[in-house]
């Protein structure tokens, strides 16, 4: 598959050109989705221990390569060598262990036994079976760790991929195209495709995939849903953050503090789970800004390659702007700039960190998703008001509680509206593969990761086998009259009072008197 246009890919830092992709069209689009269909007849035969072989030379060559993968990422997403290393590679290869080893156990055909008397002749078996051709449209922000997990659940439940990398770290999708052909796989069960994003999804849609995972904006999964629902495929979307956090009056403040800036500003922000708005008890705020002011202002933004960088660039040109007029909205509406990081004014799409404080939930840096090394924060009164404000958003991906008291945390948690809650901690359940990934509203639809993902892989098929060793079953039409009101006797014995159990019970009895 190959046309005569391509993508270029471009150092976010630096401007540079890191290189041409070939372009496709949707003619290749559809002919590769008949060409996975037919490995894939065949991988879905492959035991798990067979699948998991092939995936642990994936892993090894991972491994091998790791460090000179980081340093694609870093060059072709902005970040920092040792973000993409920490935060991409190190988690693609704990994920392989997850998968290889557990995948047979959650998917495994097994007996179901029956829940009532008439299920007493019946042997009941549950199969996951592969969905088939399964499409992956990832994201630019985590282009080697998003993908590779939904890669790996995938494989291992016995399906072919349509893959597509974001346009703009298209020098990653590479990568993973090598991490992909270390593992041998069976021809065609793997093909990356590059169509502009703006068509990929009714591209993947149309040329009949089974189901498709998509990682990205929420206007664009609203579209993709609709799309989907004309043929009923199945789709699976993890969509925006709004993350908030929440500091109680007990909360070790320095953690906290060390724990926001991680979460709210690694990856220059661009974490769809990261700390975006800040709830700190008023007995606190003041000491919290404080360790949180000093922090920020010896970090650095700059070139990823520069040594006293502490934060990279943003990724785009667009997401870079899109955040700055945000930031600058909120100021002119009152936010203050409470702490500002260095920057290195030549790099180019860079972001310095920027607490404001004297926000509220009327400014979109508090509303909408900011996507960029951008916090606001605010002073709460009690937990009450904590958890009304953390729950004042159109998104629930994560959200995260900060205290000593553990009780309290896990209290507060209940009440979130969040697909995962963390407390003393927040952006770390994605690199633990056994974890569901997924949040509530619209952050999404459905879940990756662990034994949730896995099944999302796959149909569900039961097998009914009946034994019952007579001719005609008692419910088989034609019903006898005699036998329908027995039939009603027993069911007053099911659920019914006491006095009705018994009238059921002796309706019964007459009813097989005369059976």
């Amino acid at each position: 598959m190959s046309t005569l246009i391509h993508t270029e890919a471009f150092n976010p830092a630096t401007g540079e050109s890191l290189g041409q992709i070939p372009q496709n069209t949707l003619e290749d689009i559809q002919y590769a989705v008949s060409r996975i269909r037919k490995a894939q007849t065949k991988w879905a035969d492959y035991s798990f221990s067979k699948r998991g072989k092939h995936l642990r030379k994936m892993q090894r060559h991972l491994i091998e390569h790791g460090e000179e993968y980081a340093r694609i990422i870093s060059a072709d997403n902005g970040k920092t060598l040792a973000d993409a290393y920490m935060t991409e590679i190190s988690s693609a290869v704990i994920a392989f262990d997850y998968y290889i080893k557990h995948s047979a156990r959650v998917l495994r055909e097994r007996r179901v036994k029956g829940s009532h008397i008439f299920s007493f002749f019946t042997r009941n078996r549950l199969q996951h079976v592969p969905m088939g051709v399964v499409g992956i449209i990832s994201p630019w922000n985590y282009p080697l760790a998003i993908p590779m997990h939904e890669i790996l659940m995938a494989l291992m439940s016995g399906n072919g991929l349509l893959y597509k990398a974001a346009s703009e770290t298209q020098m990653v999708g590479q990568v993973i195209q090598k991490i992909v052909d270390a593992g041998e796989l069976p021809q065609d069960l793997f093909v990356q495709v590059n169509v502009a994003g703006r068509i990929a999804g009714d591209a993947f849609l149309e040329a009949g995939i089974d189901k498709l995972f998509f990682t990205g904006s929420v206007p664009i999964g609203k579209i993709l849903m609709k799309k989907a629902a004309e043929t009923l495929t199945p789709i699976s979307l993890e969509l925006g953050g709004n993350d908030p956090m929440i500091v109680c009056a007990e909360a070790n403040l320095k953690k906290a503090v060390n724990g926001a800036i991680w979460a709210g500003l690694s990856n220059s922000g661009q974490s769809c789970a990261g700390v975006e708005r800040i709830y700190v008890h008023r007995d606190v705020y003041k000491p919290f800004l404080k360790l949180l002011k000093k922090k920020v202002e010896k970090l650095r933004v700059g070139h990823p390659d520069h040594k006293d960088t502490h934060i990279g660039t943003m990724t785009t040109s667009r997401q870079h702007d899109a955040v700055r007029n945000m930031l600058e909205e909120a100021i002119a509406q009152g936010a203050i700039v409470e702490a500002i990081s260095q920057i290195d004014e030549t790099t180019e799409h860079a972001l310095p960190a920027t607490i404001l404080t004297e926000v509220n939930q009327e400014m979109r840096v508090m509303k909408e998703e900011t996507f960029g090394p951008v916090i606001g924060v605010m002073p709460f009164k009690n937990i009450e008001e904590a958890i009304h404000l953390a729950n004042d958003s159109d998104l629930g991906l994560t959200a995260s509680i900060w205290t000593k008291n553990h009780r309290l945390g896990r209290k507060i948690a209940t009440q979130l509206e969040a697909g995962v809650v963390t407390i003393n901690s927040h952006l770390i359940s994605h690199g633990i593969p056994n974890l569901p990934w997924g949040g509530f509203k619209q952050s999404g639809v459905g879940r990756t990761h662990g034994e949730l993902g896995l099944l999302e892989m796959t149909e569900a098929r039961v097998i009914v086998n009946d034994y019952f060793p007579l001719n005609k079953q008692l419910y088989w039409t034609p019903i006898p009259g005699f036998v329908y009101r027995r039939w009603v006797g027993f069911m007053m014995m099911v659920g019914g009072a006491w006095s009705w159990k018994l009238k059921g019970l002796l309706k019964l009895i007459f009813g097989f008197n005369r059976l």
